[in-house]
């Protein structure tokens, strides 16, 4: 077994085996003059604004050395008024100068938290390195410049980093994925499904990330998963990532609606507050149309087809003798029933009409028979506002009810037989000419 001292001794053997390689192509110059080791910490503010408390900054750390270094070393300050972590390891590179020369780029990246508003000064950084100068082996103390780094104070009537609720989350960008097994609708009384919410915030560690948010209705049991978090290390700085799990059993005969849960974050970029959503759902509800469709084709027996052509004998003619008073029904398919009841559950206008589009376009007849209906009518036209319009306001003051258009549009209706094409179907399908 390799103790931790000798492991650690081999680690700076390679770090200095590294170094060396690094500057083999470099000269040894006889002494060090002005502007051959220099080192910058440069912070990068969000959005080029004061930071918040909790706001993460990074302190971006670039070494410029034309002198071959033997052994390094860097000393940080205190950093105080600040929570700090060192994202990924020193990055070591041969870097060309302006006047064509070769020279080592040191790099480091520290992420710091303010803890309170303020005026603040981070003391230089130090690079201590031992270098050869003239055959010796010199130690050299390499400062950055002092940085002012001021800390603003959230003014705004709601939410903040020292407000209770909502959660404080500073990020570039927040991303939800939700993931269910099996689907929440094909479940039973008594059976479990396993709900999966990742959440992703760029320009953040994971933990500033929230807790596990709290999923509690009439008629389920739930059971909380563990929570994983984890830091990803990008060029464009960090991406924390935290999943949420929960089994989820219902606990009653229903269709137990699932309301969204809304997760508010701050938008470091265009300093606004934003909110993020994990989407509403439905726990069963969609049995009936699955039972009806695996319900296997049962050969009939000889009595059954031939008293059923009687009867469609019978039909026909009676058909024929009342003329054309009959009038047919006709409904959607059951996949296109429940994807628009999915739709509608998670909000989503586009993949609503996106489920709707092929009845609409395929099935004239059907479309025909909606456009009748003034129900039916104004929530495709509301539809159709809410992703169509070119006034955004327009858009947003739509009277659109996905869920009651979803149950509209699920029911049968009466379809009119019709020789001839219907210019009713023109808001639909668009222009269309007719030879005649």
């Amino acid at each position: 077994m390799v103790s931790l001292p000798r492991l650690g001794l081999d680690l700076v053997a390679k770090s200095l085996a590294l170094v060396v390689i690094l500057l083999a192509p470099l000269a040894a110059r006889a002494e060090i003059v002005p502007g051959d080791l220099t080192l910058t910490v440069t912070p990068e503010r969000n959005g080029n604004a004061d930071p918040f408390s909790r706001e993460m900054v990074l302190l971006r750390i670039h070494g410029v050395y034309r002198q071959p270094i033997l052994l390094e070393e860097v000393v940080q300050p205190s950093l105080a008024n600040f929570s700090w972590t060192q994202l990924g390891r020193d990055a070591w590179s041969k870097t060309r100068l302006p006047d064509g020369q070769v020279a080592i780029a040191f790099d480091r990246v520290v992420a710091i938290f303010p803890h309170h508003p303020g005026d603040f000064t981070i003391d230089p950084f130090i690079h201590r390195l031992t270098v050869n100068e003239g055959g010796k082996r010199v130690v050299v103390d390499v400062p950055s410049a002092p940085v002012t780094l001021p800390v603003a104070t959230w003014t705004k009537p709601v939410g903040g980093p020292d407000a209770k609720e909502p959660w404080w989350l500073p990020a570039k960008d927040v991303t939800i994925t939700d993931s269910w097994s099996p689907d929440p609708e094909t479940v039973k009384l008594g059976e479990t499904t396993r709900r999966i919410v990742t959440l992703e915030a760029q320009g953040m560690v994971a933990e500033g990330l929230p807790p596990r948010p709290v999923m509690r209705t009439r008629g389920i049991l739930t059971f909380a998963g563990p929570v994983t978090r984890e830091t990803l290390i990008t060029p464009s700085g960090p991406v924390a990532r935290v999943t949420y799990q929960w089994d989820v059993r219902p606990a009653i005969e229903e269709v137990i609606p699932l309301d969204a849960i809304v997760i508010p974050w701050f938008d470091t970029v265009s300093r606004t507050l934003r909110e993020a959503e994990i989407p509403a759902r439905q726990i069963g509800g969609g049995l009936p149309d699955r039972e009806d469709e695996a319900k296997p084709i049962l050969p009939a027996s000889p009595v059954i087809v031939v008293s059923a052509a009687l009867l469609a004998f019978g039909l026909g003619v009676g058909l024929l003798g009342l003329g054309s008073g009959g009038v047919p029904r006709r409904r959607l398919d059951a996949r296109t029933r429940r994807a628009l009841r999915r739709a509608a559950t998670a909000r989503d206008p586009k993949a609503f009409r996106a489920a709707l589009a092929p009845a609409l376009q395929g099935e004239p007849d059907l479309a025909e028979a909606w456009r009748g209906q003034p129900d039916i009518a104004a929530g495709l036209d509301a539809l159709d506002r809410s992703l169509y319009a070119r006034d955004p306001a327009e858009a947003q003051a739509s009277d659109l009810d996905l869920a009651g258009l979803a149950g509209m549009l699920s029911r049968p209706v009466r379809v009119a037989r019709s020789a001839t094409g219907s210019t009713r179907l023109a808001p639909l399908d668009g222009p269309s000419t007719a030879v005649r």
